[in-house]
């Protein structure tokens, strides 16, 4: 069998630090637990960059040596699939299926495009209603399948004007993966972020901080996004002509009525929603965890009086495998820290000499934004970067929390391949439309990259302490 550089360079890393892992002698002061621990966390970090194994194939492989091993019990491994952030994402999926059977998402998409009628007011309409999908529907790749259908709908009435359409094949993914940062629920990546943190410093974000923290942020990138798109892909000839969607044309991409009286079931669905959202929103008011207020509305959505969907198909659309994926690593977040392994990795750092929080966290922002390349899974990415960052922070005098949402922030860029991310690889081939190609993605990477990574690190360094994170 020949190995591609990519694997040939991961087995090489891999056999490299294992063997000095191994070697008596070397790495002083570290435990046995704790060697056990970056064996199997380099194991599984080269495993992830250079192999085609599923993702969660390998975190279960690692939480589950890690068990053997005695490093963790099978308590904290097992523990970790009933974790309030997990229960947090399966009711939200379900609601998620409520509120695509009911056909809100269709009305909503009609109303907000249906009034643009310059080619900038089309691209900032439809990146305020990408936007607000991320209160309604966890999960990018969720996201990108909902607005699929309105996608068609715009490019159909511009079929005339192919470079529009193909920046509005590259302007929805673009913010989708940025708009992510909005909510808790937007990636379960934050999830890991916030499980990760709590399990180093004690420190939590519930889902009100997050928005506080995260919505700015989403606003302002996926926005200024939506600009150097339209700018990269378009010439000024063709940002001069006007437009006009009219709702029939959404229609015809949709099987429920896009305007008109709402129906029955989409009237319960808006109420339950906007409901959910008001108290995941004011839970320092009521003091009802996030969880169980998305409990309580995924079994309203389900009910057979009140709800518009079943359960049981409901239940059909939860990703199973990312859930998997989180909670192994999680459990692997918890070895790296109760074993001293993320301790051990950072204390090479110049602790106590001054370095500036603006030093670091930008390295942390370089690196985040980089790591798609060599990670394409968001939420692999999290697992790697975030505990050796809560760990390196706490060891220069740096706010861990705000570290930790830098990165997570950051590594919400993944537009340089269409495998970088799934909603890249969905716009990039849909039959019969004119979408993007590898230079078209090379092109936008080279100024969407930086722009990201600075807009994010004006964020950590600007923003936030005034929101009372600190950096």
């Amino acid at each position: 069998m020949t190995l591609t550089t990519r694997q040939a360079v991961s087995v090489c890393v891999a056999l490299s630090v294992c063997a000095v892992l191994l070697v008596p002698g070397v790495a002083r002061g570290l435990g046995t637990d704790a060697r056990i621990t970056l064996l199997v966390f380099v194991v599984a970090t080269c495993a992830w960059i250079g192999t085609s194994v599923d993702d969660t194939y390998i975190a279960l492989g690692a939480g589950l040596v890690l068990a053997a091993a005695g490093v963790i019990s099978s308590d904290t491994l097992f523990a970790t699939l009933g974790d309030s952030t997990v229960w947090l994402l399966i009711c939200a999926f379900v609601i998620a299926a409520a509120v695509s059977r009911s056909g809100l998402a269709g009305r909503a998409a009609a109303f907000l495009v249906g009034g643009a009628r310059t080619v900038r007011q089309l691209v900032h309409l439809t990146t305020t209603a990408l936007v607000l999908t991320a209160f309604a529907v966890p999960a990018t790749s969720g996201r990108a399948a909902l607005a699929l259908p309105v996608f068609l709908a715009l490019a159909k009435v511009l079929a005339d004007r192919k470079r529009l359409v193909v920046m509005l094949a590259l302007l929805f993914p673009t913010v989708i993966l940025l708009s992510a940062v909005a909510t808790l629920i937007g990636a379960g990546a934050h999830l890991i972020t916030v499980s990760v943190l709590w399990e180093a410093t004690g420190q939590d974000i519930g889902f009100t901080q997050w928005l506080l923290l995260g919505l700015p942020l989403a606003v302002v990138s996926s926005h200024l996004a939506a600009e150097l798109v339209l700018l990269t892909t378009t010439r000024r000839a063709d940002r001069r002509g006007p437009v006009h969607i009219s709702v029939e044309e959404i229609q015809e991409h949709s099987d429920k009525p896009v305007t008109g009286p709402l129906e029955p079931g989409e009237a319960r669905c808006a109420m339950l929603l906007g409901t959910v959202v008001v108290l995941w929103c004011s839970e320092p008011l009521h003091g009802v965890p996030p969880a169980l207020v998305a409990l309580i509305g995924a079994v309203v959505a389900a009910s057979p009086v009140l709800g518009t969907v079943r359960l049981k198909d409901a239940l059909t659309t939860v990703p199973w495998s990312l859930l998997l994926f989180m909670a192994a690593t999680m459990a692997m977040g918890a070895a790296l820290t109760q074993s001293g392994a993320a301790e051990w990795l950072v204390s090479w750092l110049p602790a106590g000499t001054g370095v500036p929080a603006w030093v670091f966290l930008a390295v942390v922002v370089a690196l985040s934004t980089a790591a798609h390349l060599v990670l394409q899974s968001r939420s692999a990415r999290s697992s790697v970067l975030v505990p050796l960052v809560v760990a390196a922070a706490a060891g220069l005098g740096v706010n861990p929390m705000s570290a930790a949402l830098a990165s997570t922030a950051a590594a919400g860029f993944c537009h340089t391949l269409p495998a970088s991310a799934k909603p890249v690889a969905l716009f990039a081939d849909v039959p019969g439309i004119p979408t993007y190609g590898p230079r078209d993605l090379l092109r936008l990477s080279a100024l969407l990259a930086p722009l990201t990574a600075a807009v994010v690190l004006l964020f950590a360094l600007l923003v936030w302490p005034l929101l009372g994170v600190a950096p």
